[in-house]
Parts: structure tokens; sequence; C-alpha cells
């Protein structure tokens, strides 16, 4: 890969001072490049811009918050399940901290993402990853608007997929018709589901929630080679313990 920096300093030292000028300009832009983080011009303008190049880590949080933003409005149904993600990833605190810095750049929507994402064409399975995050993130208010949907399709094409196989995998995260007045838990259903009690301590149903949260989470769901069918019940589950423990949560007023 031929880096800015590198292609800069080689041009001026050519300019300057012919081929050994270009070889000594090729070796301090590379330096540059590797000092700033530069892999691509898009890089150099951010930086220009006075923007930070994105972290490999804090690209997925980039997209979400576009997504969630996509509309117009951020839900609670969004920041649960920008919530979800960082867990889902182990995330620790100064990690979780730079996820929630780029959930909130993504909303801005000034960040040129199609560097980034064709870097990370070259690593399928971490592709498929960001795919499958962001039509959780779409379908986290129960919908999915033709402009998110757009916004994928064109991120999987940088990512190397066709149109088809991205939205494919919407099927697998979209929520499960239910008749009409059963969508909506009670709060007993809510303390049932989580498997605690209305005298329950808060730590506790945190715990208990988290603990849920990962045994029934669609990616570990996907990585043991369960069907569609099982993802999508995985994820349908999923969605309703961010349901309960929402209501649980504003029932006993805490955080």
């Amino acid at each position: 890969m031929l880096w800015p920096g590198t292609l800069i300093g080689a041009g001026a030292g050519f300019a300057i001072a012919s081929i050994p000028g270009a070889i000594l300009g090729a070796l301090l832009g590379q330096a540059l490049d590797r000092r700033l983080h530069l892999q691509s011009w898009g890089h150099l303008r951010e930086k220009l811009g006075g923007r930070p190049v994105l972290r490999n880590d804090e690209l997925l949080f980039v997209l979400l918050g576009r997504l969630a933003k996509c509309d117009g409005q951020v839900m609670a149904g969004h920041i649960d399940q920008a919530r979800a993600e960082m867990r889902a990833l182990d995330m620790s605190g100064p990690a979780q901290r730079r996820a929630i810095a780029a959930f909130n750049r993504g909303k801005s929507g000034r960040d040129r993402l199609r560097g980034y994402l064709r870097r990370l064409s070259a690593q399928p399975h971490a592709a498929e990853g960001v795919l499958r995050a962001c039509w959780r993130m779409v379908w986290a208010d129960g919908r999915a608007g033709n402009s998110e949907r757009e916004l994928i399709s064109q991120w999987g094409l940088w990512l190397g997929w066709t149109p088809r196989q991205v939205q494919a995998l919407a099927h697998d995260y979209e929520p499960q018709k239910r008749p009409a007045g059963n969508s909506a838990p009670s709060y007993q259903d809510a303390l049932k589901l989580l498997g605690v009690s209305a005298t329950t301590e808060p730590a506790q149903i945190k715990r208990a929630y988290r603990r849920l949260l990962s045994r029934h989470h669609p990616d570990k769901i996907a990585g043991s080679g369960a069907t569609a069918s099982q993802v999508r019940e995985a994820t349908e589950r999923t969605r309703e313990l961010h349901s309960a423990y929402t209501l649980i949560r504003e029932r006993r007023d805490f955080r």
C-alpha cells in the first residue's frame, strides 16, 4: 500500500534532489504515515480537517451512531443496543468510552467511511460481524426505513457484499410479528423474564440482565452454527430482555 505521506515525501524529494531525494523523502513520509496512522488520502483529509483517524475498535460504533441518527432522532432502543454491543465485545472502561465517543461522532455523519470499509473487506468474518451489528441497530426501534437500508447496502458494497447478500442478513434480525395488544410486557412479566423479584437489589438485576443477554446474544448463536430461524429467535429474545430491563429500571428508578 502506498500511503499519502510516503507519496508526498517521494514526490517532494524527487523535485529537490532527483532519485536520492525521492528515496529519502519516501522514508521520511513513511515515518510520518506511521506516526499519524495515515492509511489513505481520506485519512489525510480528516487529519487536515482536525478529525482524528478512526481506530479499528471505533469504526463499528461510528457506523452504529450514523444509523441511529439516520431517521432524525436517536431512540432509547438505539442507546440500549449500542450498550449491548459493548457488552458483547466485553469492552473495558477505556474501550467503552472510546465507543461512546465514536457513536456520538457517527451521529454527525461527517466521516468518510469508504476507505475504512474497503480495508475491512479483507477480513470477511469481521465484515459480516459489522453488517450484522448494523442490522441489529436498525431494528432496535422495531422498524427499518429506506434510508437505513440504503446506507447498509452502500456499506455492504464497500465491504465486497452484493445488495442481495446484505439484505438477506436483515431477515435474521427482523422482529417477528405479534398479535396487536401483546407487544409490551407487564412489570410482572419483565421480572419473570429476568428471573428476579420486585425486591431484588438493582445490582443483582443488572447482573441477571447481562448474564441472560450474553447467553442469548445473536452473534453467539450464529457462531455456533445455528440456523437463520434460531438466530431470529435469539434476536427476538434479546429484544425482549432489553424491553424487560428498561421497564424494571424505570419502575425501580435506577441506572
